[in-house]
């Protein structure tokens, strides 16, 4: 059984910096597909960041340039390091996993949740 614990959510003013950690709980980081998403009223639940175990990443276009996903292996963590935020980025940061999906190959959906960590930039 594997569970997701998101952590570092803040207030920010825009321009600043953050980091999101996503702890995994259970089974080693390297057994799942991972993912950042980010929940909104106007856009919903979306995906913004997807990390795979060879060290393959994909952005959203929204985020490309600024947000950089990395997993510390050793620590079974996730983390989204997030550079110059705007106030776009406001939302609710949920971390996923994919089961048995450790390259990302899979087209189906996460299956492993967090219970989210809120971030919320002013200008």
């Amino acid at each position: 059984q594997v569970h997701l614990v998101e952590s570092g959510g803040d207030s920010v003013q825009a321009g600043g910096s953050l980091t999101l950690s996503c702890t995994v709980r259970g089974p080693p980081i390297s057994s799942f597909c991972m993912a950042w998403f980010r929940q909104t009223p106007r856009k919903g639940r979306e995906p913004i960041a997807r990390s795979a175990n060879n060290d393959d990443t994909f952005y959203a276009e929204s985020v490309r340039g600024r947000f950089t996903i990395s997993r510390e292996s050793r620590k079974n963590i996730l983390s989204l390091q997030m550079y110059n935020v705007r106030s776009e980025d406001s939302g609710m940061y949920y971390c996923a996993a994919r089961s048995s999906d450790p390259y990302c190959s899979s087209t189906g959906s996460f299956d492993v949740w967090g219970q989210g960590t809120p971030v919320t930039v002013s200008s």
